[in-house]
C-alpha cells in the first residue's frame, strides 16, 4: 500500500502512522541515551566544574569518531533501505558486510588513540592542565567502549533500515539503565566498590556498551532476524559492487570527516575560553542531545520511508514524502526546543552550572533554539537526498559553507575582534539560513532521486520526464 496514488490526494494518516512506527522508537532510544548523559553529568557535577568540562571535551573527541564512521552508516543505510524496498537479500548482506568492515577500522583507530595517546588528544582540545589530566584518566578507560559502540551502531543501522526498529530501542533502554547504575556504583564507590570518580564514569560507559550489544544479539537470535549474523554472505563482494558502494559513500564520508574536523576546530576555540564557558559548553552539548534525539527519529524515517520507495521504483511517492518530512521535522524540533527553554533553569542548576556559567548556558540554549529550527531542516533534507541516492549535493553544500563561511567568521570573531563568547557561539550557525534556501530549491527539483536497485532504475526515466529533469 502506498500513501498516495500517482496523482491522488496525499494520505496523511498512512504517512504519519508509518513515520511514528519508525521515528518514535528511534527518538525514544536517543532520548533515553541523552537522559542517561544528563544523569552522568549530574553525578559528575558533584566532582566540580572542571570534571564536567573535561568529560565534555572527551565527548567532542567521540564526536570526531562519530564523523569518521557516520559516512559509512549513511552510505550503508542508503543501500540497506533501497535493497529492502527491492527485496534483494543478497544486496543487503553484502552492503552490511562492507559497512561493518569500514566502521570497525574506524573503531580500532580511535580506540588506539584514546588508549595510547590521550595526552595528545587533550592537549588539542584545551590548554587548561587540570582539565587535561582529568580527561586523560577518562580516555584511558573509555577507549575500550568505542569498538563496542560502533559495532552496536552498525547492527542498529541495519535493523532500522529493515524496519526492525524496536530491537535497537530495547538495547538502548538497557544500555542507559546500565550506564546510570554502574556510574552510581563506580563514581561514588557504593556497596563496597572503590570510589573511582571520573574513571568510574568511563568504566560505566564500557559496561553499558557490553549490555547494549548483548541485548541486540539476544533479540536477533530470539526473533531469528536475517542478515545480521549471516557471516558467510557478508563478504561476497566484487569490484563493481565495492566501486558502487564507495562511490555513494565517498561524498558522505568526506562530508562527515571534514565537518567533524571543522567542528573540532570550533570546539578548540570554545575549549580555550574560560573554565566557566567550558563547563557551560559541556552541559549545553548534553542538552543539545535532547533536540538531536527527536531529529534522529525523523532522519531514520526519511531514510527508510524515502529510500525504500526509491528502491522499489515508486519515485513519486518518495518525492511527496520527502517534502513533507522536512516541515514536520522543523515543527517537532521547535516543540522540543520550547520544552527545554521552559525547564532550563532547574536543569542547568542540577547539572552543576551557577553564576557566570549558568548565564552562558542560558544564552547558548536561547541561540540554539532559534538556529535548530533551520539546522535540523537542513539535516533532514540531506539525509533524504542520501537515502534516495544523491550523496553529493548536501555534502558539498555543508562542506563549502563550513570552510568558507562558518570557520572564518568564528576565528575572526575570536582572534581578531575578541568578540563576546555568545556572539562567537551564534556564528557557528551563521550559514544555516542560506543553505536552507538552496536545499529547498534542490528538494523541489526532484534531481536527488537516483536509485541503485534495478527496480528503481527501470522507472526513473518516467519520473524524470514528468518533472522535467534532464535524463
Amino acid at each position: 500500500m502506498n500513501d498516495q496514488n500517482m496523482y491522488g490526494k496525499f494520505d496523511w494518516h498512512y504517512f504519519l502512522r508509518h513515520i511514528a512506527i519508525i521515528a518514535v522508537p528511534v527518538a525514544l532510544q536517543n532520548l533515553l541515551t541523552t537522559t542517561g548523559s544528563m544523569v552522568d553529568t549530574m553525578m559528575l557535577a558533584s566532582l566540580g566544574e572542571q570534571t564536567v568540562g573535561a568529560v565534555g571535551l572527551c565527548a567532542q573527541f567521540s564526536s570526531l569518531m562519530f564523523a569518521g564512521y557516520w559516512g559509512f552508516v549513511g552510505g550503508g543505510m542508503l543501500f540497506f533501505a533501497q535493497y529492502w524496498g527491492a527485496k534483494n537479500d543478497d544486496g543487503i548482506n553484502r552492503s552490511f558486510g562492507l559497512t561493518l568492515s569500514f566502521m570497525m577500522a574506524v573503531a580500532v583507530i580511535f580506540s588506539f588513540l584514546a588508549l595510547g595517546v590521550p595526552e595528545f588528544i587533550m592537549n588539542i582540545y584545551t590548554d587548561k592542565p587540570e582539565i587535561q589530566q582529568i580527561g586523560i584518566s577518562y580516555l584511558r578507560i573509555v577507549g575500550f567502549a568505542y569498538i563496542l559502540q560502533i559495532l552496536a551502531m552498525a547492527v542498529s543501522a541495519l535493523l532500522r533500515s529493515i524496519e526492525q526498529v524496536k530491537i535497537p530501542l530495547y538495547g538502548g533502554i538497557a544500555s542507559v539503565f546500565a550506564n546510570c547504575f554502574f556510574n552510581y556504583l563506580l563514581i561514588f564507590g557504593k556497596f563496597g566498590l572503590p570510589k573511582m570518580g571520573v574513571r568510574g564514569a568511563a568504566l560505566g560507559t564500557v559496561l553499558a556498551g557490553v549490555v547494549n550489544l548483548g541485548i541486540l544479539l539476544f533479540f536477533i537470535l530470539k526473533n531469528k532476524i536475517p542478515y545480521v549474523l549471516e557471516f558467510s554472505r557478508h563478504f561476497r563482494w566484487d569490484r563493481a559492487f565495492v566501486g558502487q558502494y564507495l562511490q555513494k559513500c565517498f561524498p558522505i564520508l568526506c562530508n562527515e570527516i571534514l565537518i567533524g574536523v571543522g567542528n573540532m576546530m570550533i570546539n578548540i576555540v570554545l575549549g580555550h575560553q574560560s573554565e566557566k564557558a567550558i563547563a557551560a559548553v559541556a552541559v549545553f552539548r548534553t542538552l543539545e542531545g535532547l533536540v538531536i534525539a527527536f531529529f534522529s527519529g525523523f532522519s531514520n524515517a526519511a531514510t527508510v520511508l524515502v529510500g525504500k520507495e526509491v528502491g522499489a521504483g515508486n519515485h513519486e511517492v518518495a518525492f511527496q514524502r520527502a517534502k513533507r518530512l522536512v516541515y514536520l521535522c522543523s515543527a517537532l524540533i521547535g516543540t522540543a526546543c520550547l520544552g527545554i527553554i521552559v525547564v532550563h533553569n532547574p536543569l542547568l542548576h542540577a547539572m552543576g552550572l551557577s553564576g557566570e556559567s549558568y548565564g552562558i548556558g542560558t544564552g547558548m540554549l536561547l541561540i540554539y533554539s532559534v538556529a535548530a529550527l533551520i539546522r535540523m531542516g537542513n539535516w533532514t533534507q540531506n539525509d533524504t537526498y542520501r537515502s534516495a541516492g544523491d550523496a553529493s549535493f548536501g555534502s558539498i553544500m555543508e562542506i563549502t559553507f563550513m570552510y568558507l563561511m562558518v570557520l572564518p567568521c568564528v576565528y575572526l570573531a575570536n582572534y581578531v575582534f575578541h568578540a563576546p563568547f555568545l556572539l562567537i557561539f551564534a556564528l557557528c550557525y551563521v550559514d544555516e539560513p542560506v543553505r536552507y534556501i538552496i536545499m529547498q530549491c534542490h528538494m523541489y527539483s526532484g534531481e536527488w532521486v537516483k536509485p541503485v536497485s534495478q527496480e528503481g532504475i527501470r522507472t526513473i526515466g518516467e519520473f524524470r520526464q514528468r518533472h522535467g529533469i534532464r535524463q
